[in-house]
């Protein structure tokens, strides 16, 4: 016994150290390829940069306000004014060297934004993984915990966004998507514990940068209202009236101490607080109101906030870019009729907004898995799409493998049937990808339905994944209740 104590120490001690390996590992990698950037050209891939995350769009924007030109003006630049005087500087080329050393430093700024969001989904694990375990004690399973061998989720989900092959590339890529994605981070982070002026900060960011993160106000709200996922709270109320039973009928007074011990700690997790949701709507208030300052300073010589949005949030809305991305708004629209256009505008962005309620109602228990399904379907959905919005999602689905992948107990497994389909699909596509674009674009033996064909199959891998995450969550939440029923 004592020695496969000091076995399980060794390892605990150790596992650290192997992550943060890993994680510099990731970075230096990322540090090598940005020597190499017109070599691999990932900038110019329609996977990666979009209108409104690629950093070429980005430099003819800033060019444009250099020469006292609206940075709209044309159909180039359509990102946040604050983005573009933030990493507009990085995009001016020196004399002489071709610009390679200011390109390096932006390369550095997106892989220092991609080190600190995996430093954050990893906080967040933490967090999840140490509400969770309360929450199991409080429903008398302390066996589970005991007898299982728990993965640190908030490392694993870490190193799966440091290492995810989007994830590179898009920070190789020069894109954008890697501040997106850190903002988003520090939103969901400011909620799960409940650091109320940063998740409202986040949040109004996000939404600045790409309209869709808006929808990430139900999970943040449940989460600063309820805490951190936990299991249904009609198990932990029926715990708390079965303790209430006992302790009128038990005559041992230790019992009954230890009843009410469990009676507390199952109360507190089904009281929805309004104090910091009012805290949130007062510093989102006060964040959009500074953002907005901002921005009219910055477009004030170039028709102000109505040119801005109509620029920014009306080009999303619109999708008046038919460029070929990696969804499928792209090809409906080029195909579709102009009589017809505004209908199925207002279909698709509608049926984003379908879907909210719903899986607020049955997932208001899991707040950050909610916000992985809303992040998941927003990147389905969208107008201009890219490889960098699967980087985050996967990353956050990482902070879930104890209750999909059955490490707490194999009474809890939760069965993704479809994992390594998904897996082989995932890596199908992104390597028939490039080859179709190639085939339509530069050789001229294919046409859009080639790469379109690829769109649509990396669509339905995405609503695979949700339906099968979602529904083995749901039975691993059902395994739960009946473990908790016959520990009663």
């Amino acid at each position: 016994m004592e020695e496969r104590e000091s076995e399980t120490s060794n390892k605990k001690k150790n596992k650290p150290w192997a992550f943060w390996s890993w994680a510099f590992a990731s970075v230096i990698f990322r540090l090598i390829l940005a020597y190499f950037p017109r070599n691999l050209n990932f900038s110019a891939r329609p996977e990666v940069s979009t209108p409104l995350t690629s950093f070429r769009r980005l430099a003819e924007g800033y060019w444009l306000k250099q020469s006292s030109m609206s940075p709209y003006a044309g159909s180039m630049y359509h990102g946040s004014p604050l983005l573009l005087s933030i990493l507009g500087p990085l995009t001016v080329r020196r004399d002489g060297n071709e610009g390679l050393p200011n390109q390096l430093i932006c390369s550095l700024v997106f892989v220092i934004a991609d080190f600190v969001t995996a430093m954050l989904i990893r906080s967040t694990g933490l967090n999840l993984q140490m509400a969770y375990n309360q929450s199991l004690k409080s429903l008398g399973l302390v066996r589970l915990l005991e007898n299982s061998e728990l993965i640190l989720s908030g490392d694993i989900a870490a190193l799966v966004y440091l290492w995810n092959p989007f994830t590179i590339i898009s920070c190789v890529g020069l894109s954008t998507s890697p501040i997106e994605n850190l903002v988003i981070m520090l939103s969901l982070y400011g909620a799960c514990t409940r650091r109320v002026p940063l998740a409202a900060f986040g949040w109004v960011l996000a939404t600045h940068l790409s309209l869709y993160p808006a929808i990430l106000i139900v999970p943040v709200i449940l989460l600063l209202g309820y805490g951190p996922d936990a299991p249904p709270r009609k198990l932990l109320l029926q715990k708390f009236r079965e303790s209430c039973s006992c302790d009128c009928s038990s005559q041992d007074k230790e019992q009954t101490s230890l009843h009410k011990e469990l009676a507390n700690q199952s109360v507190q997790p089904m009281l929805f607080s309004w104090k910091p949701v009012v805290f949130f709507t007062l510093w989102a208030c006060m964040w959009a109101f500074y953002v907005l300052v901002l921005c009219a300073i910055s477009v004030k010589q170039y028709g102000g906030l109505r040119e801005m949005f109509k620029r920014t949030y009306g080009f999303i809305l619109t999708v008046e870019d038919l460029a070929p991305n990696i969804g499928v708004l792209w090809y409906f629209f080029a195909e579709v009729f102009d009589f017809f256009r505004n209908f199925f505008l207002i279909v698709f962005h509608v049926n984003i907004l379908f879907m909210l309620l719903p899986l607020a109602i049955r997932l208001n228990h899991r707040p950050c898995f909610l916000a992985f399904v809303y992040i998941a379907i927003a990147s389905m959905l969208k107008s201009y799409p890219s490889v960098g919005d699967l980087a985050l999602y996967m990353g956050l689905l990482g902070l879930f493998i104890n209750e999909l992948a059955g490490k707490i107990s194999i009474q809890l497994y939760a069965d993704m049937q479809l994992s390594f389909f998904l897996f082989c699909g995932y890596v199908g596509v992104s390597l028939l990808s490039p080859v179709m674009h190639n085939l339509w674009i530069w050789r001229g033996t294919g046409n859009a339905n080639f790469y379109f064909a690829t769109a649509m199959a990396y669509a339905c891998l995405q609503i695979i994944l949700v339906v099968e995450s979602v529904g083995a969550m749901l039975n691993h939440d059902r395994k739960l209740r009946k473990l908790s029923a016959t520990a009663a």
